[in-house]
Formats: structure tokens, sequence, C-alpha cells
């Protein structure tokens, strides 16, 4: 299978790079910096790609049989709340042009609910993620009327770290999923496995799911 991976130099999608390429897939990493990307791999293509330009994106994403989209425009721009819904509204429309029907969007964990409410609406919820969190629930709603696509979306745990991968954890839809003491948590190179499973599996085709330990 051929990945076009957005984001790829992030650190959600450098695990998901690392993953991809040792499973053996081909993958164009579409970065804003290609000079981040230090991995050297027969199976790797870096190309620079501006999200905001739809037709030269979709250009880039032609030909590929799924794309990975781990955009995020940095938790310290003050702009993230309308770069990511501009940004997100983007890559999914070059996704169409391209003629590639699946599409996997890593989104984050504010949508998530415990007793019908989102977390993000919490008051506990951190402030200095509400508005990426935010941006990340409202992209949720626009895409869920996708049709044409084979969307999926990807809310993490709440908590997501550096770590071992592991390969072990449970998956769950609309509700964090908590381990025995507790705690949502997932290692980064333990979703980059579960996005790949996702890519093969296809077990939530126009669905959100999330994981945890």
């Amino acid at each position: 299978m051929k990945v076009a991976l957005i984001g790829a130099s992030g650190f959600v999608g450098t695990a998901v790079l690392t993953e991809l390429l040792n499973r053996d897939y081909k993958v164009t990493a579409l970065v804003r910096h290609p000079e981040k990307i230090s991995t050297v791999n027969e199976d790797l293509t870096i190309k620079a790609a501006d999200i905001f330009n739809t037709t030269a994106l979709a250009e880039l994403i032609s030909g590929h049989d799924a794309v990975v989209s781990a955009y995020n425009p940095g938790w310290t721009n003050p702009e993230i709340y309308a770069d990511f819904i501009k940004g997100s509204e983007s890559i999914q429309q070059a996704v169409k042009a391209s003629g590639v029907k699946r599409l996997l969007v890593v989104g984050g964990a504010g949508s998530l609910e415990i007793d019908g409410k989102q977390l993000v609406d919490g008051l506990q919820f951190p402030a200095e993620y509400k508005p990426g969190a935010t941006a990340a629930r409202d992209y949720l709603n626009i895409i869920r009327k996708e049709e044409a696509l084979d969307w999926t979306f990807l809310s993490p745990a709440i908590n997501l770290h550096p770590g071992e991968r592991t390969a072990k954890f449970r998956l769950g839809t609309d509700s964090p999923v908590f381990d025995a003491a507790g705690k949502c948590e997932i290692y980064v190179e333990d979703m980059a496995v579960a996005i790949v499973n996702e890519l093969e599996n296809n077990n939530y085709i126009k669905k959100r799911f999330t994981l945890g330990y």
C-alpha cells in the first residue's frame, strides 16, 4: 500500500512514519519543512506541501491508496483554531479531488464523552489546549457529514506520551478507554500501531475511534 502522510515531521507523524516504514509501506511524507525529516529509506519520498493550497495538495496525493493526516498547526499557534479547521477542510477536499478514497484523520481527545458530556467542555479541561481541542471537535462534526470518502477519525487517549511500542492496547469509540487504575493513556508509538492497523483492517469506516491501555 502507498500512503501519503501529512504532518510526517510532527510528534504523531514521526511515530506513524516509523511504523509505516517498519511494516514495508511506501510512504510519501508531505511536510512544510522537508529538512526536518532525517529518515532515509528506499520506500520514503519526502515532498514539501502547503496544505492550504488545495489544488497542489491534491496533485501530491494523487496515486496513493490512502492518506493519513497528522496535521497540527502547533499548540502555541495563536490561530490554531482557525488554522486547524481551514487546513483540515483543505486536506479533505484535496483527498476528494485526488481520487483517493481512504482518509484517516488524527484528531484530539477533547471530543470524547463521559456521561454524555465532551471533555473539552469540562471545567477542568486545560485552558491552553482548549482552542486546539475545540477545533478538532468541531472538525469531527464536519467530517461526519462526508459521504464520498472512506474516512476515519482517531481520538487519542487523554494522555498521549512518548514511550515504548507494545502493540497491546484496547479500542473504543466515543468514550475514553480507562485502565484498571483509572488512567486513560497511550504511547504515541502504540497509537501509530493502531493507525496502521486501521488502514489494513478498515474497522472504523465513516466512524471515530479511540484507544488506551
